[in-house]
């Protein structure tokens, strides 16, 4: 009989090649169409029965195969991000489309790499007569979009046990921490066209309303929480004539806050700030809420099965060569000291490099059962409001490499970006298969999940954009 490994092994030439056929053709939020169809036909011939238009999103899907027994989720996404066209195995920004775009979070291969393990989990479940229901689920736009708000609203979720996921990185280990929860507003404001050297007098300019917001957000941050982040994209600046009093103009900010309630009084906040500048340039705003994601709720039981499923695994393996285009790769970035605090390289990993540190990360991240705060902001969290979910990253970039980058595009297809995946997909594969021989952990993990959420509904307005 055929163990989980030899499943793993004989389909990952499969799924690395879907998750190298997603990164060239690069499609953004809700309109994934080629890439969610790859995806469901290659879980269709795995004898996974098929569910499109989940959540009433036309690129969302459902994969299932296996009968009784616990629901095992496995998460994947398959968006890519404007304006990081890239290409691949370069260590130096070269675009394959001048402002296209591009899979500068993976994402590419985190979809692959859970229907990886979701394939070789289910098969090696019926080789042994297990009784487990398998699934993956095809989410899209989580880049901005937070697709998987829709499923969980629609109930996609609700007969879930529990939830298991990946996300590339630059390291290996459990992703042990909480996100901020983040909602996204648009703010367009009206003036009034007019000769900008003739006739000023007559015009309101919308672009100076946008600048002015900017100036009364900035001074806005120095009194919000540590925790907090608030950025902004103007995406309408009203033209490109100096000569014409621009008569509108949007902005787009992103707030950020460890709990909803917290984001939605700092957005509140934020929307003073854009009628006050409406008011001082004699323009109009429109305030146009463009959706969100909750807070991940980590799972301390789920972290401990995955960390310990992690080690029995041991060193990730790359060669000379994997190494030496990392290095390329890190010597592109402006400071590798700061980069590598940032990616907390473990330091096995040290000792065996010698001098200076190795460009990929072989090791383990220790975890002391601490779950940290993060800064980012996921969809993830919509789910773990609903059932308990665990994550792991593994080392597919190199050391320092920023997300949403050119740096981790042109890593997006590499051999080494490759062998982290297959790891990814043993993981959660490997955690998923302790959980259904041990449901006790399951049961714990559902009571933290419980207690974390503390009998809170699930808040309705973050997660659920005008579209």
């Amino acid at each position: 009989m055929r163990g989980l490994g030899d499943h793993l092994a004989g389909r990952a030439g499969t799924f690395t090649a879907l998750a190298d056929a997603i990164w060239s053709t690069p499609e953004l939020c809700f309109h994934e169409h080629r890439s969610s169809a790859a995806q469901a036909a290659a879980m269709a011939a795995e004898g996974f029965r098929v569910t499109p238009g989940v959540g009433g999103l036309a690129t969302a899907f459902v994969a299932e195969r296996g009968g009784g027994g616990p629901v095992i989720a496995f998460l994947g996404e398959f968006d890519a991000l404007p304006g990081l066209s890239q290409k691949a195995g370069i260590a130096r920004p070269e675009p394959v489309e001048p402002g296209g775009a591009g899979h500068g979070c993976g994402h590419n291969l985190l979809g692959a790499g859970s229907m990886l393990a979701a394939a070789a989990l289910a098969a090696a479940l019926a080789g042994e007569g297990v009784a487990a229901r398998i699934r993956y689920y095809g989410c899209p736009a989580e880049e901005g979009g937070w697709g998987k708000g829709f499923m969980v609203r629609a109930g996609a979720f609700d007969d879930v046990a529990v939830a298991v996921g990946w996300h590339p990185g630059t390291f290996n280990g459990v992703r042990a921490r909480a996100t901020l929860a983040v909602t996204n507003r648009a703010y367009r404001f009206q003036g009034r066209a007019a000769h900008a050297a003739m006739a000023p007098h007559l015009g309101r300019s919308a672009l100076g309303a946008v600048e002015l917001m900017a100036m009364g957000a900035n001074h806005l941050r120095a009194h919000m929480m540590p925790e907090a982040r608030l950025s902004h994209a103007v995406t309408d600046a009203g033209g490109v004539s100096a000569a014409v009093v621009p008569a509108r103009a949007e902005v787009l900010y992103m707030v950020r806050a460890p709990e909803a309630d917290e984001v939605g009084d700092l957005a509140l906040r934020l929307d003073d700030v854009a009628r006050g500048a409406a008011l001082m340039s004699g323009t109009t705003v429109e305030i146009l809420p463009r959706g969100g994601a909750l807070n991940v709720l980590p799972n301390a039981v789920l972290c401990g099965v995955m960390h310990e499923t992690m080690r029995e695994l041991g060193p990730l393996g790359f060669d000379a060569g994997d190494d030496a285009f990392a290095a390329a790769v890190r010597a592109t970035l402006p400071d590798q000291a700061a980069a590598d605090r940032r990616a907390l390289v473990a330091a096995d990993d040290l000792a065996a490099a010698g001098e200076g540190r190795l460009p990929l990360h072989r090791g383990l991240r220790s975890w002391d059962g601490a779950m940290a705060q993060g800064s980012g902001s996921t969809d993830v969290g919509d789910v773990s409001w609903i059932v308990p979910v665990v994550e792991c990253a593994t080392a597919t970039w190199a050391a320092g490499t920023p997300s949403h980058s050119w740096q981790a595009v042109a890593q997006g297809c590499t051999p080494a970006a490759h062998r982290a995946m297959i790891r990814a997909a043993a993981v959660m594969a490997g955690t998923a298969r302790r959980l259904i021989a041990r449901p006790e952990l399951i049961e714990a993990a559902r009571r933290e999940q419980a207690a974390r959420r503390g009998g809170r509904a699930l808040p309705p307005g973050l997660a659920l954009p005008a579209r």
